[in-house]
């Protein structure tokens, strides 16, 4: 049985100072959801929490491809 192979991602979010940009308001307040190790995983918790906040229009949650960041692809 050959394993899996994780692709590491990390979901977070919270309030930012403008819809224009990715700077939130306060970094201490940003909700870190977690690391997943794969992405559907990654995406079920960000709609989660994207739908739950779907009505504080400053608040963006994200996917963060962390595998990407480990593990470069050579240019």
């Amino acid at each position: 049985m050959t394993a899996k192979k994780q692709l590491l991602h990390l979901v977070f979010g919270g309030e930012l100072t403008s819809l224009d940009g990715v700077e939130f308001t306060d970094l201490s307040k940003v909700d870190v959801v977690g690391i997943f190790p794969d992405y559907a995983s990654a995406y079920t918790a960000w709609k989660e929490k994207a739908q739950a906040t779907v009505d504080q229009a400053q608040v963006r949650y994200f996917i963060v491809h962390l595998h990407r960041l480990l593990e470069p692809t050579p240019a």
